[in-house]
C-alpha cells in the first residue's frame, strides 16, 4: 500500500466513512446507501476526491448489500438530483439501473417534488430546499418483498409547528456552541442587532425567475466592496446566496445564514473573500455571459458592485449587452479593454471560473491575475486577510450592514433607503427593433453568423448533389 493509499485509508477511519450501514427500525431492516452526482462534482471546482460513476458506483454496493446483509429494503439518500429531463435526470437514470432500490432520497437540484417520482418498483422523493419542507412517507411491503407507497406529504416548516422539546433543547445547546467557539473569534453573538430594515428585499426565487436588478444580490456585492480596498468590482452569484433580509432586526445569525457556504484554507467555516484583478476585456466578457447564459444557469446570475451593463434578451446570444461600464461616486467610467481593475468576490466564486473555461473549450475565457498582471495559479494564495485572519465573505456583510447610520437615533444601524429602488445597475432593454438587435455586434456574433452560413452552405450543396445524383440514376433508367 502507497503512502498516498494509507492516507485515503487513514481519512476514511477517522470520518467513519462505509459503503452503507443497516439500521433496524421496528421488525424492519434498512440498508442504506449514499450517491454523489456528476453535476454536484461540477459545483465542487477545489473537490481532491476521485469519484466513480454514480450508477456503476451504486450498483457495486446494492450488490455487496444483497449478497452480505437480510434486509428488508434498500435506501439511497442521494446528492444526484432531478431534471424536467428524465434523460438528464441523474436519480431517475439511478433509478432505471440499479432496479433492486427500493427509495431514492433525492438532493441538490432542489427538487420539490409533490408527489413522488416511480420508477417500476422504485420511488424518488424531495422535499425542496432550506429546510422550507419535512417529506413525510409511508410504505407498506407486498407479496413480492418490494414496497408500495401509502402515503406521502410534504409538511412546510413554519412557527406552526410545535419543536420537539427534547430536541430542541439540543439544539439550542449547539447554538451555544456557535456562540463560544465560532463567533466569538469575529467578535459577535448570533442574535446581535446588526441593523433594522424595513426595505423588502427580493427573495431567493425572485433571483431565479427574475433576470434583472436585485436588491438583495447589490446589497451583498456592494459588502464586499465595501470590506476591501480600493475595488473596482465587487461580484457576487445567486447561487452563493442563500436567505434573504427580511423586515425588522437583521441578526448575525440571520447575516451569517445569507452566506452560509464553504470553508477557507484556514479550514474555519465561511468562505473567504479573495483579491484578483481582471482586464477590461474580460469585465465585459462578465456582463455577456451573465446576459446571455444565466438563464439556462441561474445559479450563475452575477451581481455586482461598480459594474453596469445593459442588456437585450431578444439579441443573439453571446451578443446581447449593448453598454457597459464602472460607476465610482455616481460617476459613469469607461471600461478600457487591456487595462487591470481590481476585483473582489468569495473563494468558491473565483474558483468557478475556471469552470467557465471549460464548459466553453477556451471559448470564454477568464484568467484571474494579480496586479501585475501575472496569471493566478493558485487563488487561496489571494484570500484577503487581516491580521493574519480570513476575511470571510458573511463577515463582510455584517460590517456593512453596521456602517449604515443611524436615522432613528436608537443606536442601531439602518439599512440605507439606496437598497429600496434600482440604480441602473442591471439594465433590460427588452427592445424588437430590428435596428436595435443588430447594432453593435461582436466577435461572437460574427462567429455564429459565419457558423450559420456554413451549415446552410453545406445544407445547399448537399441538396445540389443530391439532386445530381437523382438526374443520373433517372437517365440510367430510361
Amino acid at each position: 500500500m502507497s503512502k498516498g493509499q494509507k492516507q485515503i485509508q487513514s481519512g476514511f477511519e477517522t470520518y467513519g466513512v462505509k459503503d452503507y450501514v443497516v439500521i433496524q427500525k421496528g421488525d424492519t431492516k434498512i440498508a442504506i446507501t449514499g450517491a454523489f452526482g456528476k453535476d454536484s462534482l461540477k459545483c465542487a471546482p477545489t473537490c481532491e476526491l476521485l469519484f466513480k460513476d454514480p450508477v456503476e458506483a451504486v450498483k457495486d454496493t446494492v450488490e455487496k448489500i444483497k449478497k452480505n446483509e437480510k434486509v428488508d429494503m434498500i435506501v439511497c439518500v442521494s446528492h444526484c438530483g432531478t431534471w424536467e429531463d428524465e434523460n438528464k435526470s441523474e436519480d431517475e437514470l439511478l433509478a432505471k439501473n440499479v432496479k433492486d432500490i427500493d427509495l431514492i432520497i433525492s438532493g441538490h437540484t432542489h427538487s420539490e417534488l409533490k408527489e413522488p417520482i416511480q420508477h417500476e418498483n422504485t420511488y424518488i422523493v424531495s422535499c425542496g430546499e432550506y429546510g422550507k419542507n419535512i417529506g413525510s412517507l409511508s410504505l407498506k411491503q407486498n407479496s413480492n418483498g418490494r414496497w408500495d407507497l401509502s402515503s406521502y406529504e410534504l409538511i412546510p416548516v413554519s412557527e406552526n409547528i410545535q419543536p420537539d422539546e427534547k430536541t430542541q433543547n439540543r439544539i439550542d445547546e449547539l447554538m451555544d456552541t456557535v456562540d463560544a467557539n465560532y463567533l466569538a473569534d469575529f467578535g459577535y453573538t448570533r442574535s446581535e442587532v446588526l441593523a433594522q430594515n424595513d426595505i423588502e428585499f427580493n427573495s431567493l426565487e425572485d433571483l431565479c425567475s427574475k433576470h434583472e436588478e436585485s436588491n438583495l444580490g447589490q446589497i451583498i456585492a456592494d459588502s464586499f466592496a465595501y470590506a476591501a480596498d480600493s475595488v473596482n468590482v465587487a461580484v457576487v452569484p445567486s447561487g452563493t446566496i442563500r436567505d434573504t433580509y427580511t423586515k425588522g432586526d437583521i441578526t448575525v445569525e440571520d447575516v451569517y445564514n445569507s452566506f452560509s457556504l464553504g470553508i477557507g484554507k484556514d479550514g474555519i467555516a465561511g468562505y473567504p473573500l479573495i483579491s484578483t484583478y481582471l482586464t477590461g476585456k474580460e469585465l465585459k466578457l462578465a456582463a455577456e455571459v451573465d446576459a446571455s447564459v444565466s438563464d439556462f444557469m441561474t445559479t450563475a446570475r452575477l451581481y455586482s458592485s461598480g459594474l453596469n451593463f445593459t442588456y437585450n434578451p431578444n439579441r443573439m446570444i453571446l451578443n446581447k449587452v449593448t453598454d457597459c461600464y464602472l460607476t465610482k461616486d455616481g460617476q459613469r467610467i469607461e471600461i478600457q479593454d487591456n487595462q487591470l481593475y481590481h476585483v473582489v468576490t468569495d473563494l468558491y466564486t473565483g474558483q468557478m471560473l475556471g469552470s467557465v473555461n471549460k464548459m466553453s473549450y477556451g471559448l470564454l475565457s477568464f484568467e484571474p491575475k494579480d496586479k501585475e498582471g501575472n496569471p493566478i495559479e493558485n487563488l487561496e494564495d489571494h484570500i484577503i486577510k487581516e491580521d493574519g485572519k480570513e476575511l470571510k465573505a458573511w463577515d463582510a456583510i455584517a460590517r456593512y450592514m453596521c456602517s449604515f447610520d443611524d436615522t432613528d437615533g436608537d443606536g442601531i444601524a439602518n439599512v440605507s433607503k439606496y437598497y429600496a429602488s434600482t440604480h441602473e445597475h442591471k439594465v433590460v432593454d427588452d427592445s424588437k427593433n430590428i435596428i436595435d438587435l443588430i447594432k453593435k455586434p461582436n466577435k461572437f456574433s460574427a462567429m455564429i453568423v459565419t457558423i450559420v452560413l456554413v451549415i446552410i452552405l453545406l445544407i445547399v450543396l448537399l441538396i445540389l448533389l443530391i439532386r445530381r445524383i437523382v438526374r443520373k440514376i433517372r437517365k440510367k433508367n430510361k
